[in-house]
Order: structure tokens, then C-alpha cells, then sequence
């Protein structure tokens, strides 16, 4: 059977999304469970089926796979180590993930759909120790230069966050050139969009207009798989 067409995100999604979050309960969520099929699973995983060969094109790193637990992530949470425990996630969450290995130590697009807004980005949320004391060394030299001359080419839009340093200060012994302190501060590197959904979400143009938000991103994904591995 031919995978479905991706024809936008109906104003079911969004609905659904709400209630959930107002209603985020087993029996609720089995009383809606068509609901669910209908408007988070069918056009989500439609989304990851246009979506991936179109960033294939910009990075032939990039692998994706049309199915929940690939792509898609499920929407049950991991409550075991949790003090929240709701049992379900009130959002859409898609992976497209840059060589091999489907893992976190990698680079990749990601694709977060809520009730009210969206974000869309690249890069990684955290590096392993070792992909970050290799960060830090290449803040350095000519890696760092262009890493910084890629970060201020993203930030000069104001579509686009890098999100707050995760460390207060530089940390003991890094040695950075004057105006790379920032990102000696960062644990992960992901450049995103964060804000309303745009009305192209409701349709099939809304491809279009992750694409471009990925393909401004993409460099930082490039940049990262020297630290992948």
C-alpha cells in the first residue's frame, strides 16, 4: 500500500493535542484513541514520509523510518524515574538523525509539534564527554572560526535561537579566543526555531517551510559530524 500523502496538520490535531493535555489520562485516551490514529499518527508519520527524502537531498547523512518508534516517537512517557506521571506526552515529536546509528551521540533534525507551537532545529542537546572535550578543543582553531561564523549567521535572523549557554561560566582551564567564550559555555549545539505553528501547518506547503528552516540549520548538523562517533 503506498504511504499516505501529507496534506497538512487539520485543526483536529491541534484539538486533540489540547484536550490531552487537559484530560492526560488513560481512559480518556482510550475513549479518543481514533482521534488519536486520525490526527497524531496518520499525517505524523505522512510528515516523516515527505520529509526525509527531501533532507536526503541537503545531507545524504540523513536516515529516517516512516514508523512509530523510528521517526516517530511514541507518545507514552517513561514514568518510571519520573515525579510527573502523566502518562502521555501532549505533543508531536520526529527524529531524522545524520549517519548509521539512530543514537543522541549523533547530529540530527528534530520536530516538535505542540498544542500552541512548534519547534524545529538541528544539531545535538548533548555531546558525550568526549565529543565535548573535542568541542571545546576545536573552539580553538579554524573549526571554532567557522563554527562561529555559522552560529552568527543563524542568529542574525530572529527565527532563529540558540537558547542560553548551559554553563554559568567557562569551565576551569578551557582556553577560548575572545568572542567564543559563549559557546565554550554550550554541552550541545542546537540552533532552532521556536514559536507559533505557521498556517502553512494545516497544509501540504508546510513541507516547504520545514525544509527551509532545516536547510538554514543544516550546516550545523555538517559541522557536528567531525564530533560524532
Amino acid at each position: 500500500m503506498a504511504a499516505p500523502q501529507f496534506t497538512g496538520f487539520p485543526p483536529e490535531t491541534f484539538a486533540f493535542l489540547q484536550e490531552l493535555t487537559a484530560n492526560n489520562n488513560r481512559l480518556w485516551f482510550e475513549v479518543h484513541r481514533a482521534e488519536y490514529q486520525a490526527f497524531y499518527l496518520e499525517p505524523a508519520l505522512a510528515l516523516v514520509t515527505a520529509l526525509g527524502p527531501e533532507l536526503q537531498r541537503v545531507d545524504s547523512s540523513v536516515r529516517f523510518e516512516p514508523r512509530l518508534n523510528g521517526s516517530l516517537f511514541r507518545i507514552n512517557r517513561d514514568v518510571r524515574f519520573s515525579a510527573d506521571k502523566t502518562p502521555y506526552k501532549a505533543y508531536i515529536d520526529l527524529w531524522f538523525w545524520c549517519g548509521a546509528r539512530k543514537a543522541w551521540d549523533t547530529p540530527g533534525f528534530f520536530f516538535r509539534m505542540l498544542p500552541e507551537s512548534l519547534i524545529a532545529g538541528a544539531g545535538m542537546h548533548k555531546f558525550t564527554p568526549a565529543q565535548l572535550s573535542a568541542y571545546r578543543a576545536s573552539l580553538a582553531g579554524p573549526a571554532g572560526a567557522e563554527l562561529m561564523a555559522l552560529t552568527e549567521q543563524i542568529t542574525a535572523s530572529s527565527k532563529y535561537t540558540l537558547g542560553d549557554p548551559d554553563l554559568v561560566r567557562l569551565p576551569r582551564g578551557a582556553a577560548v579566543p575572545v568572542g567564543r567564550e559563549t559557546l565554550a559555555r554550550r554541552i550541545g549545539l542546537h540552533p532552532m526555531y521556536e514559536g507559533p505553528a505557521p498556517p502553512e501547518a494545516g497544509g501540504a506547503g508546510f513541507v516547504d517551510w520545514c525544509m527551509a528552516v532545516y536547510r538554514d540549520l543544516a550546516p550545523i548538523n555538517q559541522w557536528l559530524m567531525g564530533l560524532a562517533g
